[in-house]
C-alpha cells in the first residue's frame, strides 16, 4: 500500500512533522491558499445563489503539480491546515483539486507542533467540515460584494485606487468619529485643594479634598477655591478615620489572540501584525538543537480561555519546584469563556511548560525570546495563588470640610512575583502612597495647602492596543483579522498614526461619511457584530448560509442602486463647507477631489476658478490656507455696465463683472483670454491676428503658446523675443539660459547660427 500523505500549510512544518511520523507518512505543503475567487472579475453568481467562481491563483500552479506529485497513488490523504475557518478553506480546496476515485480524505486538526500533539491528532481524523467551510465562503463573498461593488462607487466619486471593506471601513467609521468627539469637547474648568500632611513620624503625605459638610465636593473655579482654602485657615486637620482593608487580585487569564496583541503592543511595543508574524514562528517551530523544529507555543488564532487540564497540572508542579508551595494553587484554576466565543481551540499556551524562556534564550531572535517569555509568564501566572493587597484609606477633617488619602501595601505577591499586566502595572505605581503610622484623633500639622486648577480632557485617540481591544469588545471582525485591519487602513492612507495614535486624514473623512451617508446599514457597528454572530451561527450550523446572503443581499442592493446615482460626487459637487468663496463671494466653498488629493473650490466655477489648500484646527474647523483680495479697476462691464475687477483663476489674472452671478462677463488682462499673461510678442505663425502668452501644461511646466489656441498650435518652451533675425530675416528669436553663458538671444532656425548677447543690438554681430 502506498504511504499516506499529510497536507500541511506552511513549508515550516513539513520537516516537523516528518520527523515524528517518521517514514511512514509522505509531507506536502500548500504554502498557503491555492485557489481563491479571480482577481479581476467580482467571481460570484449572485443569481445562481451567490455561487463562487474559484480560479487557482497565480503563481500556485507549480505548488499544485508537487501536491499531485506527492499523493502520487495514496489512497489516504489527511488535510491538516490551520485548524480554523481560513485552513478549512484550504482542506476543502486541497481536496478539490486532490479528488480521485476510491481516494479518501480526513481533517487534521494540529493545535500544537509536538510529538504527542502530532500524535493525537492523527490518532483522532475527522471528516471536512461543511459547515466552517461555508462560514468561511460566506465571509468571503460579503467581502467580495461589498468590495467589489463600493470600491467602483469611490472611483468614480472620489479617486481612483480606494477602496470600501465591510470591516474595515467600520474601523475607518470608528476612528473618525472618535475624532469628531474630540472636535466637539468643550472642557470644563475644576479645581482641586491638596494638603501636604505631617504625623508625628516621616513622611509627610497629600490629602486631597473630597467633602465639604457632608456633601461630595465639585469646585469650578478660582475664586471659589481660593475662598475654601481661606476658610481652613487656622483650623485643626485631625484624623477622622482609618479603613483597614486586603483585597485579593486574581491572575488573567492565559492569552487570547486579541489579548496578546494588546499586551504586546503596550509591553513590547509590538505591532499587532509583528505579534501575530512572531506567534506564527513559535507555533510553526523553532530548531532547539534537536534537528527538527518545534512548536513552542499552541494555535495563536483564538478567542477562547480554555487549557488542557494536564498543562495547567504541569504549570503547578513547576511554580511549586521554583516559587515555592506557598505560590501554587491546590488544584489547576480554569477559567470561563464568554457565550459566543467558539472552544474549538485552546488559549495561547506553551507547549511545554519546562521550557524556560531564560533557557531557550540562544535558540531564539530577540522578538521571539520578548513574546514566548510573554506567553509563559502568563500562562504559568494565571495557576499561581491570587496576591494580597493591604489597603488603607485615612479619611481627615479640618472645619466642615474632609480630606481623604489612600495607600496600599503588597502583604503577599501571589501571582505578581512572576507577572503583572501592563494596566496592574500602572494601578501598582498609582497606589504606592507610604502612608506613615496614624491613629484616630491624631492632630496632624499642615505643610502646604495648594489650589490648583484643571480642566476635563477630551475622549482620546485610539492607539493600536485600545482599538483592537474596541473591535474585540464591539464584535467586529474576529482577533485573526485585527492586523491585517489596522495595516489596511494606513496602507490606504485613511488613518494615520501621530505618536502611536490613529487620526483620520482628510481622504478617511471624506470616505467614511460618503459610504455611511448612503449605506447606513452595512457600516454600522451593530450590524458588523450580528454579522459575525451569523458567520459564528452558520459554522455551528445552526442557520443556512444563504439564508444570511440572500438578507443581506437584498437591502444592499437598493441602497447600492439608489448610490450610483445619489452618491456625492467629489470631483464635481463636492462636500460643502459653508465658507464663502473669498475671490467672488457669491458662492461657497466645497471640498473636492483632484490627482493631486483634496482642496477646496469655489462653487460657482467655471465663472469663479478659486482653488485652496485648507487645514482643520482643533475644532476640525476649516480654514483656507489662500486669502484672496479682489483688486478695482477703471473698466465697466460692456454687458451691464457695472464695475470690473481683477481676480486670479487657474491661467493668472483677469477681469470679471461684479454683477456676477446675474451676469457672468470676464475679459482676459491684455486680451489673452484668460489663459495666462501676454508677453507683448505677436504669434509668428498667427499672421498678426494672435499674441504670444505664458501657458502651464499638465505637468505644470511653463512654455508659450499662441492666444487663439486651439485655432493656432504655435509653442516653444524658450521665450519669444519681438526682435527680428539679421541673418535669416526670423520675425523673432528665443532667449535662452543657461548655468554656464547667461542668457543670450538665438534664432530658432536650425540652419541659422546667430546668437547673441541681450546686452547688444541684435541688428550688429
Amino acid at each position: 500500500m502506498n504511504k499516506p500523505l499529510v497536507v500541511v500549510e506552511s513549508p515550516t512544518k513539513v520537516k516537523t512533522i516528518k520527523k515524528y511520523l517518521g517514514g511512514q507518512y509522505n509531507v506536502a505543503a500548500t504554502v498557503g491558499h491555492i485557489r481563491d475567487l479571480p482577481t479581476k472579475e467580482i467571481g460570484i453568481d449572485i443569481d445562481k445563489n451567490f455561487k463562487p467562481k474559484y480560479t487557482t491563483i497565480s503563481g500556485k500552479q507549480k505548488v499544485i503539480r508537487a501536491l499531485k506529485k506527492a499523493a502520487s497513488d495514496a489512497d489516504l490523504i489527511y488535510l491538516a491546515p490551520d485548524p480554523d475557518r481560513e485552513g478549512e478553506a484550504i482542506a476543502w480546496h486541497t481536496a478539490h483539486v486532490l479528488k480521485k476515485k476510491g481516494r479518501q480524505f480526513h481533517r487534521i486538526l494540529m493545535h500544537e507542533l509536538t510529538p504527542s500533539g502530532i500524535r493525537r491528532a492523527m490518532s483522532q481524523p475527522l471528516k471536512l467540515s461543511l459547515s466552517k467551510y461555508e462560514a468561511q465562503q460566506t465571509r468571503r463573498i460579503l467581502d467580495r460584494i461589498v468590495g467589489y461593488e463600493i470600491s467602483p462607487l469611490l472611483w468614480r466619486k472620489v479617486k481612483g485606487g480606494l477602496s470600501a471593506g465591510r470591516v474595515q471601513s467600520v474601523a475607518v467609521r470608528i476612528i473618525c468619529e472618535r475624532e469628531r468627539a474630540i472636535f466637539a469637547f468643550e472642557p470644563e474648568e475644576y479645581w482641586s485643594i491638596t494638603a501636604t500632611l505631617e504625623g508625628n513620624d516621616p513622611p509627610s503625605f497629600d490629602a486631597k479634598l473630597t467633602h465639604k459638610n457632608g456633601q461630595k465636593i465639585k469646585i469650578t473655579n478660582g475664586e471659589s477655591a481660593d475662598e475654601i482654602a481661606l476658610s481652613l485657615s487656622g483650623h485643626p486637620f485631625v484624623v477622622d478615620r482609618i479603613i483597614n482593608k486586603t483585597t485579593r487580585r486574581n491572575p488573567l487569564p492565559p492569552f487570547t489572540t486579541s489579548k496578546l496583541q494588546q499586551e504586546a503592543i503596550r509591553k513590547l511595543r509590538f505591532s499587532a501584525k509583528k505579534t501575530m508574524v512572531v506567534a506564527q514562528q513559535l507555533y510553526e517551530g523553532i530548531e532547539l538543537g534537536g534537528g527538527a523544529p518545534v512548536g513552542l507555543i499552541t494555535y495563536m488564532r483564538t478567542d477562547s480561555m480554555r487549557i488542557a487540564p494536564e498543562a495547567a497540572r504541569q504549570a503547578l508542579d513547576l511554580i511549586r519546584k521554583t516559587q515555592g508551595p506557598d505560590y501554587a494553587m491546590e488544584k489547576p484554576r480554569f477559567f470561563k469563556n464568554p457565550k459566543k466565543v467558539q472552544d474549538a481551540h485552546e488559549a495561547i499556551r506553551p507547549t511545554a511548560i519546562d521550557r524556560i524562556p531564560g533557557n531557550l534564550a540562544r535558540h531564539l531572535s530577540k522578538d521571539q525570546l520578548a513574546l514566548y517569555t510573554l506567553i509563559w509568564k502568563r500562562f504559568v501566572a494565571s495557576q499561581m495563588k491570587p496576591a494580597l493587597i493591604d489597603q488603607q484609606t485615612v479619611k481627615i477633617n479640618c472645619s466642615d470640610c474632609q480630606f481623604s488619602v489612600s495607600g496600599s501595601n503588597v502583604r503577599f505577591p501571589g501571582f505578581m512575583k512572576l507577572y503583572q499586566a501592563f494596566n496592574e502595572n500602572n494601578a501598582q505605581k498609582k497606589n504606592q502612597t507610604v502612608l506613615p503610622s496614624l491613629e484616630k484623633g491624631q492632630v496632624l500639622t499642615l505643610k502646604k495647602l495648594l489650589p490648583k486648577q484643571h480642566f476635563t480632557q477630551p475622549p482620546p485617540r485610539f492607539s493600536e492596543a485600545s482599538l483592537v481591544k474596541e473591535l474585540e469588545e464591539n464584535g467586529i471582525g474576529r482577533p485573526s483579522t485585527y492586523a491585517t485591519i489596522l495595516s489596511t487602513i494606513q496602507n490606504k492612507g485613511y488613518v494615520t498614526r501621530e505618536k502611536g495614535y490613529f487620526r483620520p486624514s482628510e481622504l478617511g473623512f471624506i470616505v467614511n461619511d460618503l459610504i455611511v451617508q448612503n449605506f447606513p446599514e452595512e457600516f454600522d457597528v451593530a450590524f458588523t457584530a450580528r454579522m459575525e454572530d451569523n458567520l459564528d451561527k452558520i459554522e455551528a450550523a445552526e442557520i443556512d448560509h444563504l439564508k444570511v446572503l440572500k438578507t443581506f443581499y437584498n437591502g444592499f442592493q437598493k441602497r447600492l442602486e439608489a448610490a450610483i446615482d445619489g452618491m456625492r460626487s467629489m470631483k464635481g459637487q463636492g462636500m460643502t463647507t459653508g465658507i464663502d468663496c473669498p475671490l467672488c463671494k457669491a458662492h461657497q466653498l466645497s471640498v473636492k477631489m483632484g490627482k493631486n488629493g483634496h482642496f477646496l473650490a469655489c462653487d460657482g466655477y467655471p465663472a469663479c476658478s478659486y482653488t485652496s489648500n485648507y487645514t482643520r484646527d482643533g475644532k476640525g474647523v476649516i480654514t483656507p490656507e489662500v486669502q484672496v483680495q479682489e483688486e478695482s479697476s477703471d473698466k465697466t462691464c460692456p454687458r451691464c455696465e457695472s464695475p470690473m475687477v481683477y481676480k486670479s483663476g487657474r491661467y493668472g489674472r483677469f477681469l470679471a463683472c461684479t454683477g456676477y452671478p446675474e451676469c457672468k462677463y470676464t475679459e482676459s488682462v491684455s486680451g489673452g483670454n484668460g489663459k495666462g499673461p501676454l508677453i507683448g510678442v505677436p504669434c509668428p505663425e498667427d499672421g498678426g491676428k494672435g499674441d504670444l502668452m505664458e501657458r502651464t501644461s499638465k505637468r505644470g511646466k511653463t512654455f508659450f503658446g499662441c492666444s487663439r489656441y486651439p485655432k493656432c498650435k504655435f509653442a516653444s518652451w524658450d521665450r519669444p523675443v519681438a526682435h527680428s533675425c539679421p541673418d535669416c530675416g526670423s520675425p523673432y528669436l528665443l532667449e535662452k539660459v543657461r548655468k554656464k553663458t547667461g542668457t543670450s538671444w538665438v534664432c530658432p532656425n536650425r540652419g541659422c547660427g546667430f546668437w547673441q548677447s541681450p546686452t547688444c543690438d541684435p541688428s550688429a554681430k
